[in-house]
């Protein structure tokens, strides 16, 4: 294991990332030092991305290490680490994937088991890099697991590049689909084909969603879709209002609307069209409009009179995660992740990769940190 580190720091509001060394720290008692081998950019970062530049994050401390869908090998194991959330022996050198929020245990949300809803799951997302032990962010060859809350060994048959994923995208998916109660034989329609909107048409295929509907606005992002099982999409460029894009959706389904829809676009204005999209008694599930400085006009009638209700899905509870490496590891040869994990970046193209990612000319992508 090396002295030091690199990872790519975002110093100053409006400055690109700087590729920074710092002492690589020895972990603590019931923490995990993991050596990175792929980092993904997630939507969350590009919007944190946005905000920094503006100077609107309460409580973000400069200089700070973005990043947070990620996997990597055991560095080096704290005192008492011995096994995996399943029980299985942890060694250096074992794959690994991990839930890098850490509830409090003790809250009203903790105490119910709904750790999800746990108040002080943000508070170490974005630690600042001052002070050890500086490696709190995915775009970094080193990630300090501070707890073993959740951590689970890899399956051999899972590339890194789509391990990564599974600390955000696939497990949240997963997740955020049993929180809206999407039966066999639903119809489903997705706000958004970005890495949460694709790898949730295929996990609704698996789940036995009878038609999913896919919306977006970059044709090369549909064409991905339809090859993760799309049966149909909506392109926002030609369908350019909501109400043609509503009335498409109902000519989908024979009238009646979605039995679930979910926005995983980013965006708030896609609020009002998607519960319009969903049919009566159905759910609009939301997990992509996360800033909080975002809002949409919505009317409520829309919502009470026809019996539809929100679910919004900002995190995942520890056991997505193995269900997240068994989806991959039966689907491995069904569906084609090459096309979600072919844009790669070394750690010191961050900011290129950060631009390609927020113009939307690539689905998810990836810094590579080890071969």
């Amino acid at each position: 294991m090396s002295d030091f580190g690199r990872a790519a720091v975002y110093e100053r509001p409006g400055q690109p990332m700087r590729i920074r060394e710092f002492p690589v720290p020895k972990p603590r008692p019931g923490s995990i030092l993991v050596r990175l081998s792929v980092s993904n950019i997630c939507g969350s970062d590009l919007h944190i991305w946005h905000q920094a530049e503006c100077g609107d994050i309460p409580g973000l401390r400069l200089p700070v290490i973005w990043g947070h869908e990620m996997t990597g090998r055991v560095a080096a194991l704290g005192g008492g680490v011995t096994h995996d959330s399943a029980g299985a022996e942890l060694h250096v050198g074992d794959r690994i994937v991990y839930k890098d929020m850490r509830p409090c245990f003790h809250c009203r949300a903790c105490q119910r088991r709904n750790f999800v809803a746990c108040p002080t799951l943000w508070a170490h997302r974005l630690p600042d890099c001052a002070s050890p032990p500086y490696f709190g962010g995915a775009f970094a060859d080193y990630y300090y697991l501070v707890s073993t809350f959740a951590v689970y060994k890899a399956p051999e048959a899972v590339p890194d590049e789509l391990l990564a994923g599974v600390n955000c995208a696939v497990s949240q998916v997963l997740f955020g689909l049993e929180r809206a109660g999407l039966r066999y034989g639903d119809r489903l329609v997705i706000q958004g084909a970005g890495g949460l909107g694709i790898y949730m048409t295929a996990i609704a295929r698996e789940m036995g969603a009878a038609r999913v509907i896919v919306v977006d606005s970059v044709p090369q992002r549909l064409s991905v879709a339809r090859a993760f099982g799309a049966d149909a999409v909506i392109d926002l460029s030609a369908l350019t209002q909501p109400a043609d894009r509503v009335a498409r959706v109902l000519e989908l389904t024979d009238g009646w609307g979605a039995d679930v829809v979910a926005e995983v676009s980013g965006n708030a204005n896609a609020w009002p069209e998607g519960i319009e999209m969903t049919g009566r008694g159905g759910t609009y599930l939301t997990m992509g409009a996360i800033l909080p400085n975002t809002a949409c006009s919505v009317v409520p009638a829309n919502l009470i009179r026809p019996g539809k209700r929100i679910v919004g899905v900002a995190h995942f509870e520890p056991e997505s995660i193995p269900k997240a490496l068994q989806f991959l590891s039966s689907t491995l040869s069904k569906y084609p992740y090459e096309l979600l994990t072919a844009d790669r970046y070394p750690l010191e193209a961050i900011n290129d990769a950060f631009l390609d990612a927020d113009s939307r000319r690539t689905t998810r992508a990836a810094i590579v940190l080890t071969p």
